[in-house]
């Protein structure tokens, strides 16, 4: 009787499958093509078909589903109690469950939420019972990691057993580094870290001094944790890793963290690094760090990497937009010399850009004569003229004596654009002039197109009366 009852429940299932699922899908879980071909031998055992269905997006109702979602919706509102004695329960009421598991990691989760020592310690029996009974839990990695996040705060709140067990797991066992270990290992140094900073740094030290390709990743997690501490010595690891470590983002990891570090030592390496180092992508590194200190030796620096006749060119217009973004007249005066010498047009155009973010009348009169130098291109006086309205030092009445002074068309339009950029009465009046005044019809045209964009409540008027002016 039993076994005529098992045949048919996997007949009924197989049947099911076949109708819900996709032609071919059920051949891809290896499940009977038809219901005659289940034997009685594979009828006696459906479990050959429960595998395939999650597979297939189908799923055994667990009796525990309910329990769980309650307990995990108690949990994200924050009533940890509540959730943990839910998790808890699946365990005591469905034993068998495929939450099962993972009760223990979610209830310890829960414990941990709380806040107080007991919890902490309750959710440490909890992680161990799981690694103990259900070592291949999906949510094992995350229990790992729980547990050493636990064993820190309670070596932070005087627990001497947490304490050398954090000491320990920091330390680690040498040239074994699965990426779970890595987690692990790097959330205890972080505790350690925070616990006795002293005593953390020379294992980071060792973890730093390590070359083989396995403990690349602990040693750009050991970087970040580093550069957390403002110590010379944390500076002085930070400066070995940025020149001497062999895997070059563990290396740029390091160079971006000594931007951080105001010191002449930093400044110092990283000029080392800039001038000295093949790898492009490591320089550009060192050139931001280096703009990020505030002090005459970084952007001095910056200068003479500019200088170098050896330097890419994209490597020139990125250190060259740096030095424009300190506000330094040793930066302006050298950007202005730099200007006469290079002859590139994505040079000087940088080069314009960073002098035009000095907020100095200096500034602006070298952009203006720019704009005023026939000799230059077009192009690049246009950019000048752009970036001196830009900074506010060109009013209505220089725009105007420009405008008439210039006579390339182009030129001229640019003198508009920049006006049409400017709120004050007087830009509208000079604008209103040349709509008024001008011979060139498309200039007329472009300064009433501009006029039209105009908040200016005189501008309505002004508008009709050159309609009316057009009519017969």
């Amino acid at each position: 009787m039993m076994e005529t009852k098992r045949l048919t429940l996997a007949v009924a299932v197989v049947t099911a499958l076949q109708l819900a699922t996709p032609a071919g899908a059920a051949s891809q879980a290896r499940l009977p093509k038809r219901v005659d071909d289940v034997t009685r031998t594979e009828a006696t055992n459906v479990a050959f078909v429960v595998p395939a269905l999650p597979a297939l997006g189908l799923f055994v109702q667990d009796p525990a589903d309910s329990l769980y979602r309650i307990a995990r919706q108690e949990l994200n509102q924050g009533n940890y109690q509540r959730a943990a004695l839910l998790f808890r329960r699946i365990r005591t009421q469905h034993a068998d469950s495929r939450y099962t598991a993972d009760s223990y990691y979610w209830e310890a989760f829960a414990h941990y939420r709380t806040g107080a020592a007991d919890g902490y310690r309750t959710a440490l029996d909890l992680l161990q019972s799981q690694e103990d009974r259900y070592p291949n839990a999906s949510t094992r990695d995350d229990a790992r990691s729980l547990y050493v996040r636990i064993r820190g705060l309670l070596a932070e709140q005087g627990d001497s057993r947490a304490a050398q067990d954090i000491t320990q797991r920091a330390q680690g066992q040498e040239g074994v580094c699965p990426e779970e270990e890595d987690d692990v290992r790097a959330m205890a140094l972080n505790a350690l870290l925070n616990m006795d900073a002293d005593r953390a740094l020379p294992i980071l030290r060792r973890v730093l001094e390590r070359r083989d390709a396995c403990s690349a990743e602990l040693r750009r997690r050991a970087v970040w944790l580093i550069s957390q501490q403002e110590s010379d010595e944390a500076t002085y690891l930070l400066l070995e890793v940025a020149k001497g470590d062999p895997d070059r983002e563990v290396q740029e990891q390091a160079v971006f963290w000594l931007s951080q570090v105001h010191s002449e030592e930093a400044v110092m390496a990283l000029d080392s690094i800039l001038m000295g180092s093949g790898d492009r992508e490591l320089q550009e590194k060192a050139i931001f760090a280096l703009s990020q200190h505030d002090s005459e030796r970084a952007a001095a620096s910056l200068r003479r990497y500019v200088e170098r006749p050896d330097v890419p060119e994209e490597l020139q217009e990125n250190a060259i937009f740096w030095l424009g973004q300190s506000q330094s007249p040793q930066n302006v005066q050298f950007l202005r010399q730099l200007y006469n010498r290079v002859s590139s047009r994505e040079l000087k155009d940088k080069i314009i850009f960073s002098v035009s973010q000095q907020d100095s009348d200096d500034a602006g009169e070298w952009l203006l004569n720019i704009a005023l130098n026939e000799s230059e291109t077009v192009e690049l006086r246009k950019q000048a003229l752009f970036w001196a309205g830009q900074q506010g030092h060109l009013r209505g009445d220089a725009l105007r004596s420009l405008y008439h002074t210039v006579d390339d068309r182009e030129m001229r339009e640019q003198v508009i654009f920049v006006l049409s950029q400017h709120d004050e009465p007087s830009a509208v009046d000079v604008l209103m002039d040349i709509a008024r005044t001008e011979t060139d019809v498309e200039l007329r045209k472009n300064a009433i197109f501009w006029l039209g964009q105009s908040d200016d409540p005189r501008v309505a008027e002004f508008l009709l009366e050159i309609i009316n002016r057009q009519i017969p």
